[in-house]
């Protein structure tokens, strides 16, 4: 029967050491801590990343809006500079461009850009020097 008692008891023991352990241990009290801190940052960022995205849609549809409101803006100067003003010549009228909605609102270019030059050059020049 001594044995018998000798079972129980280390059978009880090793139950109250196991609780003991589980709630007594300072590291894995700080694991759950940290997985709680965890879990709640990667809520944190994610909720962030869903306010950024509404927030650059929503910028976008602004920046939509105005480029519209700019080019009605510009039609209207266009239109009232020429009615109102039709002996300018079409050189000195600041709005002498019209913009439509296939326009991809940029003003026609009329000049090559300043890497091209007027003539030949250089090399390949059409005309020999002769000294």
């Amino acid at each position: 029967m001594t044995w018998e008692y000798a079972l129980i008891g280390l059978v009880v023991g090793i139950v109250i050491g196991a609780v003991a352990m589980r709630f007594g241990n300072r590291k894995l009290r700080q694991q759950q801590v940290l997985q709680n801190e965890l879990e709640k940052s990667k809520n944190e960022l994610e909720q962030y990343r869903q306010e950024l995205v509404s927030h650059f849609a929503h910028s976008a549809e602004l920046l939509d809006n105005m480029a519209s409101d700019y080019r009605q803006l510009y039609q209207h100067m266009a239109k009232s500079s020429n009615n109102l003003l039709p002996d300018m010549p079409p050189q000195d009228n600041p709005f002498r461009y019209r913009l439509t909605e296939a326009d991809n609102d940029q003003a026609p270019v009329e000049f090559p850009p300043r890497d091209y030059s007027d003539g030949a050059s250089g090399l390949l020049r059409a005309e020999r020097r002769d000294k």
